[in-house]
């Protein structure tokens, strides 16, 4: 199992925003996605999403300034190497302007008005729960085709959904 890490970049104010990067190579290529990727052998979960969001759009985002909010494992039975476990991040702090880069195109969206149609399909059942304050914990299964999703179960601090 591939385990990785996601941040969501979020300006916060008047009118909040989440930066997202649409996917230009690889796993997710032509999805919008927070911005992360795979831990090296040996780097903490914090290291590498301030390495990662370095690298993919140029942002600092200093330890300090990170909120964990979630660990999720992604399952996909039918291509058992996609299988992902993710340590999800938020960061309302960081230093300098997002750059596209090789990995990605970034773009910010509104919080109210997240592109869910050209993300991967859990995101719309678990993004909501974290940008409303939430930690979770969840698992999601997919089809063959490897975009479906066929089964779930978010737990966060009040309740389960399925």
């Amino acid at each position: 199992m591939v385990h990785a890490t996601l941040c969501f970049v979020i300006r916060v104010g008047a009118s909040s925003c989440v930066l997202l990067g649409k996917k230009k190579r690889g796993f997710g290529m032509g999805k919008y996605n927070g911005i992360g990727g795979k831990l090296d052998p040996g780097e903490s979960p914090e290291a590498c999403i301030i390495r990662e969001v370095h690298e993919e759009v140029g942002l600092t985002i200093p330890a300090h300034a990170l909120r964990a909010v979630g660990e999720i494992t992604f399952r996909f039975p039918f291509e058992p190497s996609f299988d992902h476990f993710v340590h999800v991040f938020i960061a309302t702090q960081w230093d300098g302007d997002p750059v596209e880069t090789a990995e990605m195109e970034p773009h910010w969206f509104a919080c109210h008005d997240i592109p869910y149609e050209k993300m991967w399909q859990d995101d719309a059942y678990w993004l909501p729960i974290v940008l409303h304050g939430k930690t979770i914990r969840a698992e999601f299964t997919f089809a063959q085709d490897n975009e479906t999703v066929t089964s779930w179960n978010i737990h966060d601090r009040d309740h389960v959904s399925r």
